[in-house]
C-alpha cells in the first residue's frame, strides 16, 4: 500500500516504485536509507515542493532532538501520519490500558501530558516544532478533552516557566494519569511537591493512577518513581514512540514487552546487528524472518515517505506470535572501542542492581570510554547522578562493574584480570549537574534527553568541566 501511494512522487519514479511488486523487487530497487541520505529530499519539501517522498505538500516537521547533538533533525510528518499513526497510536494506549483495568476511572479525569519545550515556528508555508508540539497543536476533538494542560500553556518555549504554570494551573483539575519521559516528569513532581509544601502526590492530586511513559527506559528511574508514587495499584505503561513514528506500546500489565503495532502505516525490516554495516549492510530481514533473543537495528518505510530509513534505534524480540519486542539501545548509543559491546540495557539494568543493593537511587548517568596510551589501559569512564547516595560507594562501584560482567560475557572477558579493561572510573555528580548542562545547550524539556553511552569522550569532557564548579 505504501508503495501504491507514492508511485508518483519523485522518490517512486526515480526508484521504479510501479515495478516493485513483491517485497525482493522492493530490496532491489529501494536502498536503504539515513537521515543525510534523505534530506535532498526532505530540504524540498521544507522549500515548499509537493510529492517529493510522498503524496502531496508536508505542512508540518518535527525537529527531531533524541540527543544532546547540535544537529537537529526534520522528520516530515503528513497529515496521514497524525491520522492513522501518531493519534491512532494515542488511542490504542487508552484501549489496551482499558483492557488491562477496566475498573479504570482514567477517562473521569485529565491527563497531564508534558511535551515539547519548543514553539512552532513557520517557514515558508510551513511550521517546524517538537513532535509533541505538532501533535498539541493539531489535537483531535476528543484528545483535547482528556489533555491537560491547554495548548497556549503546553507549548510555552521556557521549560521551567512552563513547568511552575502547569503545575499552578492543575492544583484545581483532577488529574487522573501522566504522560512523558520520566526524567522530566519526575522533575515536574518533585517540584510540584516543593511548590504546594505537600509530602506527597497524591495530596496534590487524589486520583492519579496512571503514568504513560517513553523516550528512555524506565529502568533506572524504577524505584525512585515508586517512592515519589507508592500507591500499590498505581499503574505503569511504556509507549515506543519518536518523531519518525508511534512504534509499539505495553499491552500486558504484567510484562514489560512491548506489541509492536503493525496497521499503523509503518513496513518494519531489521538488521542483525553482529551483521550491522549501516547502509551497506548485506542481511536485511523481515518481520516473518527475525529470530526471538537477536539484536536488529530497526529499519522503517512510512506514511511520511521514509523509505528504508535507519531510525537508529535496536530492539529484540522477546515474541513472534504475536511480536512483541524490548527496546535494547541504539545503533549509535554504545561503547564498543574494545569489543566489549555494552548496549545501553546491560548498564541500564547493572544501574538498577547497584542501586538496590547500596540502597541508593540514580537520576542520570552516562558513560564514555578511556582510550589505551602508553601510560594507561582503556577503559570505561561514568558519570553518576544520585538522588539519594549510596550507603558505600566503593561498594557500589564494585557491585556496577560486576553485575555488567553478568549481563555482557563480551565485557566479561575484556575486564579479565583488568588485562583489556581496567576497573571502571566512575564520578559523583553534583546536584543538578546534568539539568545544567541541558541548559546551557539549550535542550531543557521535552523530547530531549542524556545520552547514555557514546564512542567518543566529547560529552563526558564537558560534563567534568561542569562538575568543578
Amino acid at each position: 500500500m505504501l508503495i501504491d501511494r507514492a508511485v508518483n512522487t519523485e522518490y517512486g519514479k526515480k526508484f521504479n516504485f510501479a515495478r516493485i511488486h513483491t517485497y525482493e523487487d522492493f530490496q532491489e530497487n529501494v536502498s536503504l536509507s539515513t537521515y543525510k541520505d534523505l534530506f535532498p529530499y526532505i530540504d524540498r519539501m521544507m522549500r515548499g515542493e509537493s510529492d517529493v517522498l510522498w503524496p502531496g505538500k508536508a505542512r508540518w516537521f518535527a525537529k527531531s532532538s533524541g540527543t544532546t547533538s547540535s544537529k537537529s533533525k526534520f522528520i516530515p510528518v503528513m497529515e496521514e501520519t497524525l491520522e492513522f499513526n501518531h493519534f491512532q497510536g494515542g488511542k490504542d494506549v487508552v484501549t489496551y490500558y482499558y483492557n488491562n483495568y477496566p475498573d479504570t476511572e482514567l477517562l473521569k479525569g485529565k491527563i497531564l501530558k508534558v511535551g515539547g519545550s519548543k514553539e512552532l515556528q513557520k517557514l515558508n508555508d510551513i511550521y517546524i516544532g517538537d513532535l509533541s508540539a505538532i501533535m498539541i497543536d493539531n489535537m483531535p476533538f476528543w484528545a483535547n478533552i482528556i489533555s491537560f494542560p491547554e495548548k497556549n500553556t503546553a507549548l510555552i518555549a521556557n521549560w521551567e516557566e512552563k513547568i511552575d504554570r502547569i503545575i499552578d494551573e492543575s492544583l484545581d483539575v483532577n488529574i487522573t494519569g501522566m504522560a512523558g519521559i520520566p526524567s522530566w516528569i519526575m522533575l515536574l513532581l518533585k517540584r510540584a511537591l516543593e511548590k504546594t509544601g505537600k509530602q506527597n502526590i497524591f495530596e496534590i492530586w487524589p486520583n492519579l493512577e496512571a503514568f504513560f511513559h517513553g523516550g528512555v527506559s524506565f529502568v533506572p528511574y524504577r524505584d525512585e518513581f515508586s517512592k515519589l508514587l507508592p500507591k500499590k495499584d498505581f499503574h505503569y505503561q511504556e509507549i515506543y514512540n519518536a518523531s519518525e513514528g508511534f512504534f509499539a506500546l505495553q499491552d500486558r500489565k504484567e510484562s514489560d514487552e512491548l506489541l509492536l503495532m503493525l496497521n499503523h502505516g509503518i513496513f518494519y525490516e531489521f538488521i542483525p546487528m553482529d551483521q550491522y554495516a549501516g547502509v551497506d549492510s548485506q542481511e536485511i530481514l523481515r518481520l516473518k524472518d527475525v529470530e526471538i533473543g537477536r539484536n536488529y537495528a530497526l529499519v522503517i518505510s512510512t506514511n511520511s515517505g521514509l523509505w528504508r530509513y535507519i531510525i537508529g534505534d535496536t530492539v529484540e524480540f522477546t515474541s513472534t506470535k504475536p511480536y512483541r519486542i524490548k527496546i535494547t539501545g541504539r545503533t549509535k548509543h554504545f561503547i564498543n572501542v574494545f569489543g566489549e559491546e555494552v548496549v545501553i540495557g546491560n548498564t541500564d539494568q547493572a544501574i538498577e542492581f547497584a542501586s538496590r543493593e547500596t540502597r541508593s537511587n540514580v537520576l542520570e548517568y552516562t558513560v564514555a570510554p578511556i582510550f589505551m596510551s602508553a601510560s594507561q589501559k582503556g577503559g570505561h569512564e561514568w558519570m553518576i547522578e544520585f538522588d539519594k547516595e549510596p550507603d558505600d560507594f566503593e561498594r557500589f562501584k564494585v557491585i556496577l562493574d560486576q553485575r555488567l560482567k553478568e549481563l555482557n560475557s563480551d565485557y566479561e572477558i575484556k575486564r579479565y584480570q583488568n588485562f583489556t579493561l581496567d576497573f571502571p572510573s566512575i564520578h559523583r555528580a553534583r546536584k543538578n549537574l546534568f539539568y545544567d548542562w541541558l541548559k546551557q545547550k539549550n535542550k531543557l524539556g521535552g523530547q530531549n534527553k542524556v545520552p547514555r553511552l557514546l564512542n567518543s569522550r566529547t560529552f563526558m569532557e564537558e560534563l567534568l568541566a561542569l562538575n568543578e564548579f
